[in-house]
């Protein structure tokens, strides 16, 4: 799917958005609540409706046999470890060939020590999986946490239900902490026994008590309403963010801040977060990303777009991604003219060098939905820019498009238009 993508005409003014529910926090509590005897299930209002919490409630509901994936690398990593403790179950996990890619070995290789059976059915170390459930033992393993840290999740959500519990220690620097000191608050919130050491994390066995979920804005999405209101200087009121909250990209508000964007309660919007355009942009911008590596797209973007340079490291895992984002964002600027540079395999820098462009681009979301939706606010500098691989906005945040035209966007499709032509 192809959209020409044309901005508002006027200043936003009073836009107000109602976020997607937290991708991450809805992920990790479906795992929890299938792992919490007496849990109460389908609560759909306190779980994010997108492709990835789709794919797991599939998964539960199955409980066996050929489960499909998609293109979820966290679907798939969560569900590895909840089949592997399920006694008696047996599973294949597949999906798309990008996540046949992603690495698993990590993984893999730490539940195998615990005692679980897993195959990999094509190439080790990668899906599609054959995983027979039984009861793991667990003890201590060493997990290589700088490629993600979703490996750790993963393991720390089924750790109580093994006979020792689970001692965790990491090797090399972790990518994405955040995401990990969530998955360990929402055990603490569901009565989980959880120790934590800066390179260590410990779980006792237990017994997962059932909690009552409360629905929160996406924080990771909010920076795409984010660059909007930095490119724009327009003013956006987002009604269910919380500013108190597991979600480490949270961040997105104090980088941007550097970008020209003020983060304030609402006076007029109870409980609600106003995004206010400010004078005061950085002349440049070092970040060390390695805590939120899924603001890059966003930072980047508005980056080159308002002519901020900018060094962003951290970004190591961001190659193995929905797609390789490193190179994308470096192949999708060059399109606008900005030469955007990788830093090996962990980072980007724009120094501000531009080339000319001669024609009108057509941008490539690269089947990502972050790519997607930080490439369509360009409209703000380019009317009528093309953007393909739209439909990808479903893995995260399905309304994604129907808000913005909302807040005053116009798209047309862009396939329709070139035959009607």
């Amino acid at each position: 799917m192809r959209y020409r993508i044309f901005a508002p005409e006027e200043m936003i003014e009073d836009a107000v958005v109602t976020l997607p529910l937290s991708k991450s926090l809805s992920t990790r509590a479906l795992i929890m609540d299938a792992l919490t005897e007496d849990a109460v299930a389908g609560n759909r209002e306190c779980v994010a409706e997108c492709d990835d919490t789709a794919v797991i409630e599939k998964a539960l509901a199955q409980g066996g046999g050929v489960i499909d994936a998609g293109a979820s690398g966290a679907a798939l990593r969560f569900l590895t470890a909840y089949f592997a403790v399920q006694d008696g179950v047996e599973v294949e996990l597949r999906g798309t060939a990008r996540l046949h890619e992603r690495p698993m070995g990590v993984l893999v290789d730490a539940l195998r020590e615990c005692g679980a059976e897993i195959e990999c059915l094509e190439k080790e170390g990668f899906a599609p999986l054959r995983v027979k459930g039984c009861r793991l033992k667990g003890g201590e393993v060493k997990v290589d946490v700088t490629v993600s840290s979703q490996f750790v999740s993963a393991l720390l959500m089924v750790a109580p239900l093994m006979e020792e519990g689970l001692t965790v220690r990491f090797e090399g620097e972790p990518v994405s902490l955040p995401y990990v000191l969530m998955t360990v608050g929402m055990m603490e919130q569901r009565g989980i026994d959880v120790e934590r050491e800066p390179l260590t994390v410990r779980v006792s066995p237990g017994r997962y008590r059932a909690f009552a979920e409360k629905g929160e804005g996406d924080w990771s999405a909010a920076s795409f309403w984010y660059e909007i209101s930095a490119l724009t200087a327009g003013w956006i009121t987002v009604t269910n963010l919380k500013m108190e909250t597991l979600q480490g990209d949270r961040a997105a508000a104090r980088y941007f801040e550097c970008l020209g964007v003020l983060t304030q309660e609402s006076e007029e919007h109870e409980g609600c977060v106003e995004l206010a355009p400010s004078p005061e942009v950085y002349g440049r911008l070092d970040l060390d990303l390695t805590d939120n590596p899924d603001l890059a797209p966003s930072l980047a973007v508005t980056c080159c777009l308002i002519g901020v340079p900018f060094r962003f490291t951290g970004l190591q895992s961001l190659g193995i991604k929905e797609c390789d984002r490193l190179q994308a964002i470096c192949d999708e600027m060059d399109k606008l003219g900005r030469v955007v540079e990788k830093i090996r395999d962990f980072g980007l820098e724009w120094d501000g060098k531009t080339h000319p462009v001669a024609e009108m681009p057509v941008l490539s979301a690269h089947n990502d939905h972050r790519m997607a939706m930080a490439l369509a606010p360009v409209s703000v500098y380019v009317p009528g820019i093309v953007v393909d691989g739209c439909e990808s906005v479903t893995k995260s945040y399905p309304g994604y498009w129907e808000q913005l035209q909302a807040i005053g966007f116009r798209l047309e499709d862009a396939d329709c238009v070139e035959e009607e032509v």
